[in-house]
């Protein structure tokens, strides 16, 4: 990714606010220009129309481009300077001339205002890999209802390419009939069973896209907390989250990415300690021994950790748990306590 555009990546152009500050309209371009490091640089700034910014900058003195600091782990204070230079005036150029969004593209963007207006909960990019997806959540039941993602085209259509944007909304049984329609497609990075993938790019209207979004908003108000339990004899989860918020684990057929986990530790803790979110499913495993066997794991995300006395069995069987040997759903006024704590 450039300097550009890694500084303009969400970001969207105000024209009127480009005049004043002083680019010129020259043909389909906005063009600017600026002399720094003692006037011996000069950055040229050009904006298109779809707001993509591309930049020059020229060593005045040879009278040529000059490009040193765009190599990857630039080396050497003169080419760094010039590199950070360049960068504030970019940066001042997106602080003043450019509106910042939660995506790339429009319909995308609306998309997510209509969400942020009907639902009122705003997207989540949880992953510094992939900091371009955008989680939201239901409020009540913090289960997923809709991700929007940036990927290549070929992911949901093999022969074409080019950077796009791809809302997954969960749809359960109308999966089948929906993949029918242009612009719905089996899910990228979910259940295909019960999630679609839709390319934001105008082929179904803001409203038919809001309709299918309203479907996955109902039906992840219905809770999927499960508690599972651990044998700490044969593995140190405790110890794993010491290093890391994240681990993976055997996974229940019917989970789905946004459930939510608790972990209950046999003795000698016999209580939950650990609230988890799965953020990954169906990862392959072909783990066997002669009385065990793992087709598919699930990576879960740590949430909360609790002390040993906070939800221990005597406590859970106030709630209708009275034995955890097997991973179960969660009644849901426990759901519901464990959530508010």
């Amino acid at each position: 990714m450039s300097i550009e555009e890694e500084i303009f990546r969400k970001r969207r152009i105000k024209k009127e606010a480009l005049i004043s500050y002083g680019f010129k309209k020259n043909g389909p371009y906005y063009i600017y220009s600026k002399e720094f490091m003692n006037h011996n640089f000069k950055a040229e700034i050009k904006v298109d129309d779809a707001s993509v910014v591309t930049g020059k900058v020229y060593d005045l003195d040879m009278e040529e481009e000059y490009t040193n600091f765009r190599i990857d782990d630039v080396v050497g204070d003169f080419a760094n300077t010039v590199k950070e230079e360049y960068q504030n005036i970019l940066r001042d150029i997106a602080a003043h001339c450019f509106i910042e969004e939660d995506f790339m593209f429009d319909q995308s963007n609306r998309i997510s205002m209509k969400i942020k207006e009907k639902y009122h909960v705003h997207p989540e990019f949880l992953w510094e890999k992939f900091p371009d997806y955008g989680v939201f959540r239901n409020e009540k039941s913090d289960k997923w209802f809709a991700i929007i993602m940036k990927l290549d085209k070929s992911k949901i259509i093999k022969e074409e390419v080019g950077l796009v944007e791809v809302l997954n909304v969960k749809l359960d049984d109308k999966v089948e009939e929906c993949i029918q329609r242009e612009g719905i497609y089996p899910a990228y990075h979910s259940s295909k069973k019960n999630w679609v993938s839709i390319i934001l790019d105008d082929t179904l209207t803001d409203d038919e896209v809001m309709m299918l979004i309203s479907i996955s908003y109902d039906l992840s108000d219905v809770t999927g907390d499960w508690i599972i339990p651990a044998n700490p004899y044969y593995y140190d989860i405790i110890g794993a989250f010491e290093k890391t918020d994240t681990t993976y684990w055997k996974q229940p057929s019917s989970i789905q990415i946004g459930d939510m986990v608790y972990i209950y530790m046999a003795k000698p803790y016999s209580a939950i300690l650990f609230q988890c979110q799965v953020v990954e499913i169906n990862i392959p495993d072909d783990f066997k021994t002669k009385n065990h066997s793992i087709s598919y794991d699930m990576k879960l995300k740590l949430i909360k950790k609790y002390d040993k006395e906070e939800w221990s069995l005597e406590k859970l069987k106030e709630y209708g748990v009275k034995a955890i040997r097997s991973p179960r759903r969660l009644p849901k006024i426990l759901s519901e306590e464990l959530i508010r704590n």
